[in-house]
Formats: C-alpha cells, sequence, structure tokens
C-alpha cells in the first residue's frame, strides 16, 4: 500500500508543511536528502522503510533513533506491541478476556517521550503547526491499514465543548483535516467524509493522566451521545484520536456509536503506549 505512494507526497508535504525544527526537541536542523525527481525506485517499500525516511525529514539526528513505530507482532483486536519480537500477530489475554466494543485498533508510533513532548506542545502550549506533521504519521498509518476498508465515515474523539471552546481546536480535527485534499491529489480516492460533530461530549471529565484502568473507565463511562443517529446508522467508523492508553476513551466512544446504529467501528490513533 506504502509503495504506492507518489514522490510528490514526499517532496511536495515535506516542503511545504515541515519547518527545518525538530519536532521532538524543537531545535533547527539541517535537513537530509530529500526526493527529487530522479528518486526512482528509490521509493520506500513498506511502512517501516516510509517512516524511518520521512521521519528524517523533521527529526533531528540526535531524536530521530528514538522514534519508533508499532509493528508487528501486535494484538489483532486492540493493537498492543508484544514484548516478544517473534510470531505473528494474535489476540492478546485483555482482549480475550474482555472483548472491546471496537473491531480493530491501529497506532502509527510508540507513545514515547519524544512523541509525548510533539502531543503535548500541540494540545497545550497551542502549536498548531505541528498538526501536519503529525496528521501524516496518521495519514501513513490510514493508507497502511485501513485505506482499502469499506468506510463510511471518519470521527475525530471530540472534546467537552467548554474544554474545545478554552483550546480553541480539537488537535485530533486538526491533524486531519487535509486528508481529504492530500489523499485525491495523491491518487486516492476519499469516498468517506470527516464529521466532527456526529459525535459528542457530554461530560466535562477529569484528564486521564495519572488514573489506573478502572478509573479510567468510570471516568470517560457515558461521557459521549451521538447528535443525529441517522448519520451513522449501518455505517461504518473509523474514530481517531491522538493517545491510545488503556483504551478507556475510544472504546466509550465505540461503545456509544455501536448503540447508536453503527455497523462496525475501527480506531485509529497517532500513538499508543507499550
Amino acid at each position: 500500500m506504502v509503495q504506492k505512494i507518489s514522490r510528490r507526497i514526499f517532496h511536495s508535504l515535506t516542503s511545504a508543511f515541515f519547518p527545518n525544527r525538530c519536532l521532538a526537541c524543537d531545535r533547527l536542523y539541517h535537513l537530509p536528502f530529500s526526493f527529487s525527481e530522479q528518486s526512482g525506485n528509490n521509493l520506500p517499500q513498506d511502512l517501516t522503510a516510509a517512516f524511518t525516511d520521512f521521519t528524517k525529514k523533521f527529526v533531528c539526528a540526535s531524536c530521530a533513533p528514538n522514534f519508533s513505530i508499532v509493528e508487528s507482532p501486535i494484538c489483532i483486536m486492540c493493537g498492543m506491541m508484544f514484548v516478544s519480537r517473534e510470531g505473528d500477530d494474535h489476540l492478546c489475554g485483555r482482549c480475550q478476556k474482555t472483548p472491546k466494543h471496537f473491531t480493530t485498533a491501529r497506532a502509527a508510533v510508540v507513545y514515547d517521550n519524544l512523541v509525548m513532548n510533539a502531543i503535548l506542545k500541540l494540545k497545550y502550549q497551542g502549536r498548531i503547526r505541528l498538526a501536519k506533521p503529525l496528521g501524516i504519521f496518521l495519514l501513513f498509518a490510514f493508507l497502511h491499514y485501513f485505506s482499502e476498508q469499506d468506510l463510511d465515515i471518519i470521527i475525530p474523539v471530540p472534546l467537552y465543548p467548554g474544554k474545545l471552546k478554552q483550546r480553541g481546536f480539537n488537535q485530533v480535527f486538526l491533524m486531519i483535516q487535509d486528508w481529504k485534499k492530500q489523499l485525491p491529489e495523491n491518487g486516492y480516492g476519499f469516498p468517506f467524509t470527516i464529521h466532527k460533530t456526529i459525535l459528542q461530549k457530554n461530560k466535562n471529565t477529569s484528564a486521564q493522566t495519572g488514573l489506573h484502568k478502572d478509573q479510567r473507565i468510570k471516568n470517560v463511562k457515558n461521557s459521549f451521545h451521538i447528535e443525529n443517529q441517522s448519520d451513522i446508522s449501518g455505517k461504518n467508523v473509523l474514530l481517531v484520536d491522538d493517545v491510545y492508553t488503556t483504551g478507556s476513551t475510544v472504546n466509550e466512544c465505540a461503545k456509544t456509536l455501536i448503540k447508536g446504529g453503527a455497523r462496525r467501528v475501527d480506531v485509529l490513533t497517532l500513538a499508543r503506549t507499550i
């Protein structure tokens, strides 16, 4: 799937969207080799190669080695990376014991200190310029896992209205809002819609950070509602969020969507804890 991506998505988007400042440490750095018209068959042939090469475009040489993508073997339901790097993808013990309301969850990168710093800068320091490069990572993962799936609607996990007003933006929506333009420009169809108001948050929950799993589940319980159920009735939904930690938030969202009539819900996040 990734090998279909044209030279333009590497060259033009890199030039237009990524300043020469490290996404992780914020230091200015010299951009290395970028694809040219003579690149030919040097395009990455798989997701790992694509992420490795693309990382060099906006993470400095000191930070790049510590930046990791999510790779198999993973849980076929929640997407958790297994500690052992041997074997095939399979269902983890937690998902065997407690199945999720979503069908599958996949993530682009590992939630380490570098990614955490980038996400925190975007969310709490208003560094909106970070939304585009982070959105490209999400785009790669989308192309790898979901682009050929029968999807109808893409929904960013919503913020509580008061929090949205205070922050001024939904960071997840910022990361994906340009997909409908970027994908067709690079040879992909866009037969689905991005809808940011179908799913709404009706409870001002506490921050999930620092809470253990049971507290997280309780914290977000009954926190979401659907504005108009006819918008999702019988539809296949891709739910998008920034970080998957225990999965409590996206699972609660998926439960609300399924109860509201969605046929299927899958999850894509920028980062995932391991």
